[in-house]
């Protein structure tokens, strides 16, 4: 990427405002003030979504631990765009029977994409893909499962309490299984069909047109030869 001298200076004020190190612990982080608002803004997503609330622990719980996990996105130049932070469960010590019951969720294999991507080049149509930001967080939870409060972030009013779940954190092991789930029954109420061998793949006809929508975890890769189905699927979205 070349930048103007406009360009250069935006991109320079961009970058003061990102932290330039990937913490290995809690306690580093809260030490960086662009790290601290990482930690807020993925907080603020929990409360947006409705992902959990806080309840008195009692000593009936099996409560699962929490930890930060942080990590910079890169554009293609290697250049630092984004700081991210993500509280996950420390799915390990979770109990099966108790903390959840199956774990089992498909996932698209590489030749499947591959297909499509060969039959969009046949077929000469364009296709997009959609990256879902905290698409675990989707999940809603079938199981009784209680977190502790994150660290360094506990309310100063239940210190004590701990956070039942409504919705899959990252970590679960049942939360792939939770977000293919909620997206798959969403797609099928909107008149698409699964596919016989690939369970990642969904296809809706309308009139002579397709649109094809390929699921790989919590990336979506679509496209049709009718752009309006398209528009029309982004808007669903």
């Amino acid at each position: 990427m070349v930048y103007g001298r406009q360009g250069c200076a935006t991109h320079h004020e961009h970058v003061a405002f990102l932290s330039q190190i990937e913490p290995k612990n809690v306690n580093d982080a809260l030490n960086d003030s662009n790290l601290i608002v990482a930690m807020q803004d993925e907080l603020n997503q929990f409360t947006r979504i409705d992902v959990w609330f806080l309840v008195p622990k009692t000593n009936d719980m099996n409560i699962i631990g929490t930890k930060w996990v942080f990590g910079n996105k890169m554009d293609e130049d290697g250049n630092i765009v984004r700081n991210k932070a993500r509280l996950v469960a420390k799915g390990y010590n979770q109990e099966e029977g108790i903390n959840f019951d199956e774990t089992y969720a498909p996932v698209a294999r590489l030749e499947a994409v591959r297909l499509l991507l060969a039959y969009a080049c046949m077929c000469n149509f364009k296709l997009h893909k959609m990256d879902v930001k905290s698409a675990f967080l989707n999940g809603f939870l079938n199981e009784e499962v209680y977190v502790s409060q994150p660290p360094r972030f506990e309310d100063h009013l239940y210190p004590n309490h701990v956070f039942k779940l409504k919705k899959a954190l990252y970590g679960l092991k049942q939360a792939p299984r939770q977000w293919y789930e909620r997206l798959s029954n969403f797609l099928l109420s909107k008149g698409y069909v699964r596919g016989a061998v690939d369970k990642t793949l969904f296809i809706r006809k309308h009139e002579n047109d397709v649109i094809l929508v390929q699921v790989y975890v919590d990336d979506i890769i679509f496209g049709s030869d009718n752009n309006t189905l398209c528009e029309e699927f982004v808007a669903t979205m």
